[in-house]
């Protein structure tokens, strides 16, 4: 169906964005709408009307005046539980799919396409599409620039006399155009698809209203997203928590504007980006979201993990640059060739350089994004170390003026602190984006409680921080085990820092560490047998910071959460 088969289009633009929740940029969004259709070739079949802070009432009584064509909203979405609107305090206000379905089986004849513009609301549009031509939802949560690209490409597609399916599909390059990984997330419902649907089997506005104190607890907002809560996921959706967080996986937890930063940074040419944290705290994982998002933007890409390196590739730079120019020619599918670029009196550094500039380079004609994981293993010699490290930054400096190396961009990703020492001119450790990442707050770790499918209230949650704090291993380790009914949160509290509980080969393994070090474990003692931030020599901290034990508070540190004071006290014999 055409969106122009009447002269004149009204299109309701509705808005709600009620108090504590995420404030949403939803002026900027109509303001964009209402620029590109007073531009567009058929901006005299159009009217935009607008309501702002829109409750139930005013949704209904908007729709009754102004009989329009095209619905459009734009604010918070809950999945199952409705759409976000606000009550008379500005307050949320829930509306089931049956309601929102319910109203526009009474517009069928009138509307010809709802937009939904708020996260998880591909529930509410596929309720509405049973009456209603065309109705667009967001099948998962969606960030505020992700919607308001794609609202602003829709209706410039419309404004320029295209259909509704053309336009939905310029709204998701507008998603891409702008950088941003999440042109999948729209979806396009029509009725033609739809059987008929018994609404009786919905839920109705009372049953999925929230209380006051309800609302309190639900308005953790995890980013600049247009959602109160994700949807929780059954056990059977579950992955095990050890190793990196799958690309596809909804255990995921951004930390803004980190992810943001990083995937603005990666399209921009001889980009480097260091990301540094204590293991299991996600460096792997936000690696290979940044090497996905390189590669929606056309990139190629390859991920080096350098424990994959033998340990006899390590005492020797050149043996060492071998595996490094091989490693990556595999990463993208091209023959290693090493016998004919090793060759010559030039030295080991020259011959790589030379390898990515005239082989590597030239052989794509895309951007190269190079993703190095676990590169602390390089700090194990002195020598290899301060020769790759050197090679790197001397490739960052080319790749400001030189076109060649400006094909590169370079990822790093690392535990320990640079230990070694290295000429500030020739450390890629002081240069590029730089990224710590922190543990989660308790924000965050409500949210992924509750995409762990747990009912939790605020004081179960800060019973659960209060022994792991916001460690992503710890909790996902934890969670685990509660969603899939294996252990009570008593349980857990007790058993936890002991060799009996979930974390046992964890605990056993820094401590074999901490033993070996005579001096690593005079320092973790003074720690835990303190109850205030405890000065260190300086590398025993950055060792024990690096192992991700303790969190620094300035120059001194504290035990990174309770888990590890209980457990290393009663180990060590710290009274």
């Amino acid at each position: 169906m055409s969106i122009t088969t009447r002269k004149k289009k009204i299109i309701l633009f509705l808005a709600a964005n009620p108090k504590n929740t995420n404030p949403l940029s939803l002026d900027d969004e109509v303001k964009e709408i209402d620029q590109g259709l007073q531009r567009a070739k058929k901006r005299h079949n159009f009217q935009l009307e607008k309501e702002f802070a829109v409750t139930p009432r005013d949704m209904q009584r908007a729709v009754l005046e102004f009989k329009p064509e095209i619905v459009h909203f734009s604010g918070h979405g809950t999945g199952e539980d409705g759409l976000a609107l606000e009550d008379g305090n500005k307050k949320i206000k829930l509306v089931s799919a049956k309601a929102l379905a319910s109203l526009f089986e009474l517009f069928k004849d009138q509307v010809e396409c709802v937009v939904l513009n708020a996260c998880y609301s591909e529930i509410q549009a596929k309720a509405i599409a049973h009456h209603i031509p065309y109705v667009i939802g967001m099948k998962k949560a969606v960030g505020d620039n992700a919607a308001r690209a794609f609202a602003v490409g829709f209706y410039d597609a419309l404004g320029a006399g295209e259909t509704v399916e053309f336009a939905y599909k310029m709204g998701c390059v507008s998603i891409i155009m702008e950088g941003i990984p999440e042109e999948l997330t729209p979806v396009l419902l029509k009725s033609s698809d739809f059987a008929d649907f018994d609404l009786l089997d919905q839920p109705d506005d009372e049953d999925s209203e929230l209380t006051e104190i309800d609302v309190v607890e639900e308005l953790q907002i995890v980013g600049n997203m247009r959602s109160i809560s994700s949807p929780p996921i059954s056990p059977i959706e579950l992955d095990n928590p050890e190793g990196s967080v799958s690309l596809n996986s909804p255990l995921y937890i951004e930390r803004p504007p980190i992810e943001s930063d990083c995937y603005e940074t990666i399209v921009k040419p001889g980009a480097l980006i260091r990301v540094k944290a204590p293991r299991q705290m996600g460096k792997s994982s936000l690696l290979q979201r940044i090497l996905h998002h390189a590669k929606q933007q056309g990139h190629q890409t390859a991920y080096l993990n350098f424990q994959s390196a033998d340990a006899e590739f390590l005492s020797s730079i050149d043996s060492f640059l071998q595996w490094f120019c091989a490693s990556a020619a595999n990463e993208l599918n091209l023959d290693d060739r090493l016998d004919q670029h090793w060759k010559g009196v030039l030295g080991s550094k020259n011959k790589c350089s030379n390898y990515f500039q005239r082989y590597l380079l030239t052989s794509i004609t895309e951007p190269l994004t190079l993703g190095l994981d676990e590169v602390d293993q390089v700090f194990h010699d002195e020598k290899t170390a301060q020769e790759f490290f050197g090679l790197l930054r001397a490739w960052h400096e080319r790749g400001k003026n030189e076109p060649a190396w400006q094909k590169l961009r370079l990822i790093i990703a690392h535990s320990k602190e640079v230990y070694i020492p290295l000429n500030i001119n020739q450390s890629p450790f002081n240069v590029g984006l730089p990224i710590e990442l922190p543990e989660l707050n308790q924000t965050q770790v409500t949210e992924l409680v509750k995409r762990h499918g747990l009912n939790w209230s605020n004081e179960e949650i800060k019973q659960l921080m209060g022994m792991v704090d916001g460690h992503p291993y710890l909790l996902r380790k934890a969670l685990y085990n509660f969603a899939r009914g294996q252990l009570t949160l008593e349980q857990f509290l007790e058993s936890a820092p002991t060799e009996a509980g979930i974390y046992g080969d964890h605990l056993r393994r820094h401590l074999s560490n901490i033993s070996a070090d005579a001096k690593l474990e005079a320092a973790m003692k003074q720690v835990i047998s303190a109850s205030v931030p405890v000065r260190l020599e300086s590398m025993e901290a950055f060792k024990l910071r690096s192992m991700g034990l303790v969190e620094l508070r300035g120059n001194d540190v504290i035990p990174l959460c309770n888990l590890y004071r209980l457990y290393f006290k009663d180990r060590l014999g710290v009274l």
